[in-house]
């Protein structure tokens, strides 16, 4: 069954796709909030995630430990087919909606 991508859903796929190899939390968390200009707790963005994950438009994978001390590991995303199509037919959407409408303008009263 298909599902309808929200924004935050968009945004977060988006960014999977386009941070490539190196899309673990903190680097999607940052490029969500620097494209969007707004913050977004990290939650907003895991839930995104595991959402993401669940529906099988990303995957997940899990990290090596960091050589430091006490290192951590990171889980790393990358968009499926699946998520390459949903973002797809969202455009698909979206122009459709969007075509011939004027642009708009600010009410200036």
């Amino acid at each position: 069954m298909k599902k309808i991508l929200s924004r935050a859903d968009e945004l977060v796929l988006l960014t999977v796709w386009r941070l490539k190899e190196n899309a673990y939390g903190v680097t999607i968390r940052k490029t969500v909030i620097e494209a969007s200009g707004h913050d977004w707790s990290v939650g907003a963005i895991y839930d995104a995630l595991e959402r993401l994950t669940k529906w099988e438009y990303l995957t997940a994978n899990q990290s090596d430990p960091t050589p430091e001390r006490g290192g951590r590991s990171k889980r790393y995303y990358k968009i499926t087919d699946d998520g390459i199509s949903a973002l797809n037919e969202l455009r698909k959407v979206q122009d459709s909606l969007w075509s011939d409408l004027p642009v708009l303008q600010p009410d200036t009263n």
